[in-house]
């Protein structure tokens, strides 16, 4: 199946150029090679963000002193206070409710399936939270939407489309974690039980930019997710529900609309992402 709609790299490669980009090569490496607390080497850092000892190290030094980095003995390092203090800022410029749920309704008026906004949430594991929803007149539990399928099944990121989504573009070491958990017993029939499967699923979705599900939560009930991004971090994902016997065979619509919406709710953070054509 060919997208039209241009996707958006799990990891960048291209060496930095700028003192800028080095300095902001070496604070991402933390987030590919390791959970946020581990300690690392320096040269373990400088093989991450792709710069050499020297330069790294320059780096390093400077960030101890104003907390991005923290050293720990002789030549370790682990991300320090004031990448937290970042973060915390960047959350007041995150889209706002009104702005993201307009999308959402934008996207069931398009395809006529209930739409769904998940978040990566850090409590607990690594989970996803539902923080909007789209679904016109319909009534969730008239459809076979319980409270249930709703906290239990999808909170987990290797059942369901959404899920999936999301878990493609996290770092390894968290992909593994969730690799491990056992797959919820409520879980649809299409759900994907073979790790080796549900690790090719995810490389495919990084390819294409998209993940379609078959009954992976629900019995009955198909989707199309694409993921949501906070600059090149995973932010969450854009879900698009319909019945299975009333999904098209023709996905290349449903596709093409649900990663439209998710990437204008991308385009709301600080660092938009490229338009769609």
């Amino acid at each position: 199946m060919t997208s039209t709609i241009s996707t958006v790299p799990a990891q960048r490669h291209d060496k930095p150029a700028s003192a800028a980009s080095k300095a902001f090569a070496v604070q991402q490496a933390f987030t590919r090679i390791s959970a946020t607390g581990s300690v690392h080497s320096l040269r373990g850092i400088a093989a991450a963000a792709g710069l050499d000892d020297a330069t790294t190290h320059r780096i390093l030094q400077t960030g101890v002193e104003d907390r991005t980095f923290e050293q720990v003995g002789r030549g370790r390092y682990r991300l320090g206070t004031g990448t937290t203090l970042a973060g915390l800022q960047a959350m007041a410029d995150a889209p706002s409710p009104a702005s993201t749920h307009s999308t959402l309704v934008t996207l069931h008026e398009a395809t006529g399936g209930l739409v769904l906004l998940y978040v990566l949430s850090p409590f607990g594991g690594a989970k996803r939270l539902c923080t909007d929803y789209a679904v016109g007149d319909t009534d969730p539990a008239e459809v076979g939407m319980t409270a249930e399928d709703v906290v239990s099944v999808s909170r987990s990121l290797r059942t369901g489309a959404s899920g999936r989504v999301i878990l493609a573009y996290l770092p390894q070491k968290i992909r593994d974690l969730v690799l491990a958990e056992d797959v919820p017993p409520t879980a649809g029939p299409g759900v994907i039980r073979c790790n080796e499967r549900l690790a090719d699923s995810l490389t495919e979705i990084r390819q294409l930019g998209f993940a379609i599900g078959r009954q992976e939560c629900m019995l009955g009930w198909d989707s199309v997710a694409a993921p949501v991004f906070w600059q090149d971090s995973i932010m969450g994902s854009v879900l698009l529900l319909r019945p299975a016997n009333n999904m098209p065979t023709d996905l290349r619509p449903m596709i093409y609309h649900t990663r439209k919406a998710a990437e204008e709710i991308s385009q709301l953070t600080p660092a938009p992402m490229a338009p769609v054509a």
